[in-house]
């Protein structure tokens, strides 16, 4: 699938930290940067090939502090099955084959009028 190995650093912590049974963890960016020797903003770029990838989803969640105001919590991550990814990579692996051979098609096309008009 081409994954950068920053990418399969930070998906590998992702599937340690991850609950067998729900596939979902909570780490922060902080936390993965700590445990894989990155920054917080190469962490985030590598979690969203991950998302690209169709290999992880993320969402945001929120906390309610005990005087009740609302604040951003960690993402949520669920690692989602390899199957899935691998079949979302198979379809834009033929897409890009099929606009290939529709381009060659299309060139094709335009050489044979440009012979026809000389």
């Amino acid at each position: 699938m081409r994954l950068s190995s920053g990418a399969l650093a930070v998906y590998s912590y992702l599937l340690y930290c991850e609950h067998r049974k729900t596939y979902q963890c909570y780490p922060s960016y902080q936390t993965i940067g700590n445990a894989v020797g990155m920054s917080i903003n190469t962490v985030r770029k590598y979690v969203a090939e991950l998302e690209e990838q169709g290999l992880i989803v993320t969402e945001s969640t929120s906390i309610i502090t005990r005087d009740g105001r609302k604040h951003n919590g960690t993402l949520r991550y669920t690692i989602l099955p390899i199957k899935n990814a691998v079949d979302l990579y198979n379809q834009r692996r033929l897409r890009q084959l099929e606009e290939t051979v529709e381009r060659m098609r299309v060139q094709k096309k335009l050489e044979k009028h440009k012979q026809d008009l000389s």
